[in-house]
């Protein structure tokens, strides 16, 4: 009986031996020379994109432009159009009689237009767009009137200010502020909306009041939308300052392009060309800078 209640004697169990594990191979170290070799290519490979690229395809332009000369010899050559724009801009300034002044005082003319109307569009537009965003009665009475006379090309409303205002230079500057003001309001209003809502629940319970919402919330969540609005207008303002001065007369870049094609001085209106694109390009390039410099990254937890 003990015999038989007796366990079997057990045998050890034999498995193969485990190996110790091998720490982690750690990928060999790029020695410092070619760290530093991989910079330079990195900073040799940002200046070619940034300075080389932009100077081969302004070569590629002046080159396009020469063989245009070659069949057309109405046409100015890049040389006699340079030539011409260093006289041109040796006395930017000078006038002799109402309709002959320099292309300086044009663009400044010009300039003058643009910032009187662009600045009435922006004391009208992006209060309406805060009342838009904010109020949604305002927007619903707003919202069908702004989609209908958003796609209205500006210079369409320059007999109107004629019309109304009986002389140019106001004609003018209605143009400039009807075609700026649909860019703030629109993207005032979006900002507005986008506010997070979080923010507002915060401010009815601190029971602020509207103008602490405003101020305090609104304005500032608001503001890259708003500079956004404002880069978009004073483009299309200067695209459109153009032609109307075209249509208009009087003192300005546009009248001066025009009054040259009728001299049939193609050099002079190339160069109007150049400068109105470098005016319109340091305007973009100065809100650009506004606009990031009140404009803020989320920070991620």
């Amino acid at each position: 009986m003990n015999a038989m209640l007796k366990p079997d004697s057990v045998e050890p169990l034999v498995t193969d031996a485990v190996p110790a594990a091998s720490p982690r191979s750690r990928r060999p170290r790029r020695p410092l020379a070619a760290n530093g070799a991989a910079r330079v290519r990195k900073q040799v490979s940002a200046t070619v994109m940034k300075i080389v690229a932009p100077l081969v395809g302004a070569a590629l332009m002046v080159l396009v432009w020469q063989l245009i000369t070659v069949n057309n010899a109405q046409f100015p050559t890049p040389a006699v159009t340079l030539d011409e724009a260093v006289k041109l801009f040796s006395d930017p300034f000078y006038r002799k009689g109402p309709n002959d002044q320099g292309i300086g005082w044009n663009l400044l003319a010009s300039l003058q237009r643009v910032g009187v109307g662009f600045g009435l569009a922006a004391l009208v537009g992006i209060p309406l767009g805060f009342l838009i965003g904010r109020v949604q009665l305002v927007g619903a009475m707003f919202g069908p009137i702004i989609s209908l006379l958003k796609p209205v090309s500006p210079l369409a409303w320059l007999p109107i200010g004629l019309l109304v205002f009986k002389s140019a230079n106001p004609a003018a500057i209605w143009s400039i502020f009807i075609c700026s003001i649909w860019p703030m309001i629109i993207n005032t209003a979006v900002g507005v909306q986008r506010v997070p809502q979080d923010y507002m629940n915060v401010a009815r319970v601190l029971n602020l009041s509207e103008w602490k919402v405003l101020t305090r919330i609104l304005l500032p969540s608001a503001l890259p939308y708003i500079l956004t609005g404002v880069r978009l207008s004073i483009g299309t303002a200067w695209l459109v300052i153009v032609a109307a001065e075209m249509l208009t007369g009087g003192v300005g870049i546009g009248f001066w392009v025009w009054d040259e094609w009728n001299n049939l001085n193609v050099p002079h209106i190339i160069i109007a060309i150049a400068a109105i694109g470098v005016v319109g390009l340091l305007l973009e390039q100065a809100l650009m800078a506004l606009a990031r410099a009140f404009t803020y990254e989320q920070v991620s937890n």
